[in-house]
């Protein structure tokens, strides 16, 4: 008698190591090119931002009415304003008084929006509803027109702009908060939390929230340039920064009677705002790229 051989197939083997996420999302984000000269472009800003002032052989605050509309040159390497002052040096205390506007709003934001949105999403019920009903209230008023009355009855100063962009900004990534808890709530882990007494503010500080922060990170970054475009906007309508305090907003609207005749000093100022926003821009679709999990390879 022959005896039956049995053939049993080797276990399958891993083909590739295992990659953490987070490393698996820089991976990813490294390889896109445009993502990271919008890194590269903020960089050299923030640099230029501290180091600017310090370098410029000129204040930004100094008139000099015998040196007005001088176009760049070897001593004025941005030129000069109608009221001689020195272009270079007030291009970068614009862009630091833009940085701390735009992050400063931003962290706001993601603090109430996310505290805010994790207690509607986890609480539920009549909780969710009426604190949602609140949020969609408050968005309805005009955003704009929220800003400018505080800024009137406030002091206009770059302080009072962080607080006027952070009255409504964080209904945005509240809601964005909301939606990734309901769908996270009643996972497993969630439910296994619970069944070992875990406290609610520990299941949505400790559970929750750290699963939600690849929404909340890209949401974070589109919001920088939306606060710097708004302060640049509102400076240049007078109700921002004031004068002799440089801001880019402030910068064109100084040039605007004159642009035809002094090009300089509104191209620095607009080509910076632009480039800024959009460098912000292409870094937080390439972390929305990054985060994407169908994109994984």
């Amino acid at each position: 008698m022959f005896k039956r051989l049995s053939f049993r197939p080797p276990a399958e083997m891993i083909a590739g190591e295992s990659v953490p996420m987070w490393r698996d999302v820089l991976r990813r984000l490294v390889s896109n090119k445009l993502a990271m000269a919008g890194v590269v472009f903020l960089v050299l800003l923030a640099v230029m931002a501290i180091i600017g002032p310090i370098i410029s052989p000129h204040d930004y605050f100094t008139n000099n009415l015998d040196r007005t509309n001088e176009p760049p040159s070897s001593e004025y390497w941005f030129g000069t304003d109608s009221l001689g002052r020195d272009l270079f040096s007030r291009i970068w205390m614009g862009a630091r008084i833009s940085l701390i506007v735009g992050l400063a709003a931003a962290v706001i934001d993601l603090v109430v929006g996310v505290i805010y949105g994790g207690i509607m999403g986890f609480v539920g019920g009549r909780t969710d509803e009426v604190m949602n009903k609140a949020s969609e209230i408050l968005y309805s008023i005009p955003y704009l027109l929220v800003v400018i009355l505080l800024l009137v009855v406030l002091e206009p100063s770059m302080w009072t702009i962080i607080l006027a962009l952070s009255v409504t900004g964080w209904i945005n990534m509240s809601w964005i908060v909301r939606g990734q808890i309901l769908q996270l709530k009643n996972q497993e882990y969630v439910l296994a939390a619970r069944s070992l007494g875990a406290s609610g503010s520990r299941i949505l500080f400790k559970h929750l929230i750290p699963n939600t922060l690849g929404p909340i990170i890209v949401t974070l970054t589109l919001t920088v340039p939306s606060a710097i475009f708004s302060e640049a906007f509102l400076s240049f309508l007078g109700l921002g920064v004031q004068s002799p305090a440089a801001s880019w907003g402030t910068m064109i609207n100084d040039a605007l009677a004159s642009w035809t005749l002094y090009p300089w000093q509104m191209l620095f100022p607009a080509l910076l705002i632009s480039l800024t926003m959009l460098a912000f821009n292409v870094f937080g679709d390439g972390l929305r790229d990054a985060f994407d999990p169908k994109l994984k390879k």
